[in-house]
């Protein structure tokens, strides 16, 4: 653990391709999994979206307690020895092997639930901390930027193997044989097992504070159950505090509704190519795996963030995906010529903004526990990851849920290589009405969101001055409007003098299990 350490290319390549696995392993979730079970395993729409409905909300109240259990694990032996966040990095790195058991066929609707509901919670244990990584490793805007673009840039090469293999071994071994998915499954279960293992050897953490360093020498003594269930609901207030601060209730609402957009697209689009543009799965492939002009646009993005920030990533992300959809429902509706060609340029072209959809909010996200620093005098990246996770995969939860619900009151017809004129129609509407109202959302959000690098630097900078004894009556009345703003509370109301620990919402939860 050191704070002295620089984070140069190599250290965010390697930081990043942990984002291979994120990335990767849900785009082929998202893109195959339903059409799989429907199609090979012989599930009906319902059964295989309750599948991921189910895991996913679960998995998303275990992440809530991981981001608190990963901000106290430096009081374990285990934490001290290989770092409060970076042991489930080497702890989940053999168990990413479960992936390649989600693609195994002719077993029963119980057997794939609970393998999926494990790989969720793989997935989580290794995801959340990994996330407060570039919180931990350096303060700097550059640096973090660096960390981000890398991990994004991993990410959207995950999204890209993701969909181009799975193609090629469809055309490979045909439309019918289900062997494509299992040998897909377990090349990716190694794959990712090694991404996370490298990850946690070129990353570090923070080193302690003397608060921290206090907290290991004092002794606890034994609680009660009473005491542990009031530590429960000061866990739960303490999750609920994080939507006082106005910058992340603003990121948080773009990255659900932005993401969740994709995910209905993703989930929709092998339905959509192979039943309403009548083409073969493996050229849905082809098209999800123009996901490779991410890529180029990843780096673009690194370098447009820190000159134009957040926002205007954010409406020409939506904007242009929006524009995509348009040309995907007019060659769904009218017959044209040259069909194909076309569909691959709105392919093409729908992924570069997908690619600035994901990369923003998490390039935003490790600036937000600063924010949150002026209000609590805390630093809670772990609260705030835990809080993305499971806002991010209780929402997917409802929306693959409603999506395999919509299907089945559609007419959707398991196993069958034709569908009904209603089928037809439900998966078109799912398509364009469903993904473009989440992106309308987005957008409407992300048009007052005004966190970037300049009103970043100014808050740090201030937060930095008040850390040094600075006095509250010497701020700046731009400064002032900054910081007003990004928090959501009045600047005489921030940073209290008092006990960091007594700030209302804000009390420090140790472990309940200790």
């Amino acid at each position: 653990m050191s704070a002295s350490k620089k984070v140069t290319i190599p250290v965010s390549i390697g930081y990043g391709l942990t984002d291979i696995m994120g990335g990767g392993a849900f785009t082929v979730i998202g893109a195959w999994l339903l059409f799989f079970y429907t199609t090979f395993v012989g599930l009906t729409p319902v059964e295989a979206a309750s599948i991921v409905a189910i895991a996913r909300i679960v998995d998303a109240i275990v992440s809530l307690f991981m981001g608190s259990f990963t901000d106290h694990f430096y009081k374990n032996y285990f934490g001290k020895k290989f770092g409060r966040r970076r042991f489930f990095l080497l702890v989940g790195a053999p168990l990413m092997l479960v992936y390649s058991l989600l693609w195994l066929n002719g077993m029963n609707y119980w057997f794939y639930l609970a393998v999926y509901l494990a790989f969720e919670i793989i997935a989580a244990m290794v995801l959340i901390p990994w996330e407060t990584l570039p919180s931990e490793m350096t303060k700097g805007f550059n640096s973090r930027t660096k960390l981000s673009t890398c991990r994004m840039f991993l990410s959207a090469l995950g999204t890209f193997l993701a969909t181009f293999i799975p193609g090629l071994l469809i055309k490979h071994y045909g439309e019918h044989d289900a062997n494509a998915y299992l040998i897909n499954g377990v090349m990716f279960s190694v794959i990712f097992m090694v991404c996370v293992f490298i990850s946690w050897k070129v990353t570090w953490e923070r080193e302690l504070t003397p608060e921290m360093l206090a907290e290991l020498e004092a002794e606890t003594p034994p609680r009660t159950l009473g005491e542990k269930l009031r530590l429960l609901g000061g866990l739960f207030k303490d999750y609920a505090s994080t939507l006082h601060v106005r910058a992340f209730r603003k990121h948080l609402a773009i990255y659900l509704f932005s993401f969740t957009a994709k995910d209905v697209y993703n989930t929709v689009f092998v339905f959509f190519c192979v039943y309403c543009l009548n083409v073969s799965s493996a050229f849905a492939g082809s098209l999800l795996s123009m996901s490779i002009v991410g890529l180029p646009v990843t780096l673009l993005s690194g370098l447009a963030i820190i000159k134009y920030g957040p926002s205007r990533l954010y409406i020409f992300s939506y904007t242009l995906m929006m524009l995509c959809l348009a040309g995907f429902f007019y060659v769904y509706r009218f017959p044209v010529e040259n069909k194909m060609v076309m569909l691959v340029a709105l392919a093409g072209f729908y992924q570069v903004g997908r690619c600035v959809l994901e990369f923003t909010p998490w390039n935003v996200f490790p600036f937000i526990p600063d924010i949150d620093e002026m209000i609590t005098r805390q630093r809670r990246e772990g609260l705030f990851a835990a809080v993305m996770t499971f806002s991010r995969k209780t929402t997917v939860a409802i929306a693959t849920f409603i999506v395999g619900l919509l299907l089945q009151w559609g007419g959707f017809m398991k196993g069958s290589q034709a569908q009904p004129q209603e089928a037809i129609q439900t998966i078109a509407g799912l398509m364009f009405i469903g993904t473009v109202s989440l992106l309308l959302i987005a957008l409407w959000q992300a048009l007052t969101f005004r966190l970037n690098k300049s009103t970043h630097k100014v808050f740090v900078d201030e937060v930095e001055r008040l850390k040094a004894n600075g006095r509250k009556q010497d701020v700046t009345p731009e400064t002032r409007r900054i910081v007003e703003d990004l928090t959501g509370h009045p600047y005489d109301t921030l940073w209290h003098q008092n006990d960091a620990s007594s700030v209302k919402g804000t009390r420090t939860v140790s472990s309940v299990g200790e």
